[in-house]
């Protein structure tokens, strides 16, 4: 039978934009479908941008879908780029009604994006490894998962997941690369080549936040983790006032010294009203290599001292949500952009962190502060 256009079209429904991840046709990205008589079928595909970094993606994945319909005897893709006119119908249709104005989707009542804060007192805790692996064990349980690396000065993320492209742009929308089915943006991705500093003051450095959340094109999100720096300064400032409804998750070592640090960055949420949504201690113990004992290089119970510090500080309860014993897969994992969640998920590590991972993507929503549009009945 020969390929008709119908075919080909609920063929091209099946290939998903590699930074949208929505179907190219949904996106007006067909230009052309043409079909000879002896099976050849050409396809011409809009491009979002010039040089678009998905471009051979696209290319590969068009050509398979295509190539799989029966009597289809070759397949050849040909690109164009969008106008502007066609890029801002884009952006119109990915933001929906609202248009191209620059709000913060997390920061709306009515999302249902939880979004947590991973912070810590000082730096060298583990804080990024910790976000990583939980965006990877989320993501790998079915969860759509963002991870804002908000680390503007210590920007480490990217490497950890791998990302070496830089982000598109569509109109004044970024669309964030995509790694272990996690999207991720980071100011990293900005700067010229090299391992140049960011030299920024306070304002600047709530701009590029606002940025990140309002610019980027998250989508539908289950859970958007973002990395903070160390500590209580601008960012995190920046955080509790742009995002109230981000739950912190604080990261600390078994030492007291990390302990009574990661304290005083917990305890910003008494100021700022924001949940905590409980601790993590990371670097717990060190499995023998000759035995079943426990080394504990670090010390213990910072973990659950600062679980418990916080609590009297906040009047509620937060929790110690789990230990993570030190494992140097978990940091080889991070210098090849590889989580140990995925390579390898038995490892003593990434148990303890599927496991917290786990229990912070089954909590339930709370209704607190939503709008509900009840409207009270006359009688």
């Amino acid at each position: 039978m020969a390929p008709t256009p119908e075919l080909v079209t609920a063929a091209l429904a099946t290939v998903n934009d590699p930074e949208i991840r929505r179907p190219i046709t949904e996106l007006d990205m067909v230009k052309s479908i043409d079909i000879a008589p002896d099976g050849a079928v050409r396809v011409g595909i809009y491009l979002t941008v010039a040089g678009c970094p998905m471009r051979d993606t696209i290319t590969r994945d068009v050509t398979a879908a295509v190539a799989a319909i029966s009597g289809v005897s070759r397949v050849a893709v040909e690109m164009d780029v969008m106008s502007t006119e066609q890029r801002k119908v884009l952006q119109t249709k990915l933001r929906g009604d609202r248009g191209p104005e620059k709000e913060i989707p997390f920061a709306k009542p009515g999302s249902l994006t939880r979004v947590f804060a991973v912070a810590s007192g000082k730096g060298g805790v583990g804080k990024s490894s910790v976000t990583v692996n939980l965006a990877a064990a989320m993501s790998a349980s079915g969860l759509k998962v963002g991870v804002l690396d908000a680390d503007i000065y210590g920007h480490s993320v990217p490497r950890m997941l791998g990302v070496g492209e830089r982000p598109t742009k569509v109109e004044d929308m970024i669309m964030p690369p995509v790694a272990h089915d996690i999207k991720v943006i980071s100011v990293g991705m900005f700067k010229p080549e090299g391992n140049s500093a960011v030299v920024w003051r306070g304002p600047m450095l709530d701009r590029a936040l606002h940025q990140f959340l309002a610019d980027v094109y998250w989508g539908d999100l289950d859970v958007l983790l973002m990395d903070l720096p160390p500590g209580t300064g601008d960012i995190a400032i920046s955080v509790a006032q742009r995002m109230p409804t981000a739950e912190l998750l604080v990261v600390t070592t078994p030492q007291q010294a990390a302990a009574e640090v990661a304290e005083r960055a917990g305890s910003i949420a008494a100021q700022t009203h924001q949940q905590v949504a409980g601790v993590i201690e990371n670097m717990s113990w060190l499995p023998c290599p000759h035995c079943d004992e426990r080394i504990s290089v670090f010390g213990e119970g910072g973990g659950q001292t600062v679980a418990d510090a916080l609590t009297r500080a906040l009047g509620s309860r937060v929790p110690l949500l789990g230990q993570v014993p030190i494992d140097t897969r978990l940091r080889e994992g991070g210098d090849e952009g590889k989580p140990l969640v995925l390579t390898e998920p038995d490892a003593p590590a990434s148990v303890e962190l599927r496991r917290i991972a786990a229990g912070l993507s089954k909590r339930p929503n709370s209704l607190k502060g939503r709008k509900l549009d009840l409207t009270p009945t006359k009688r």
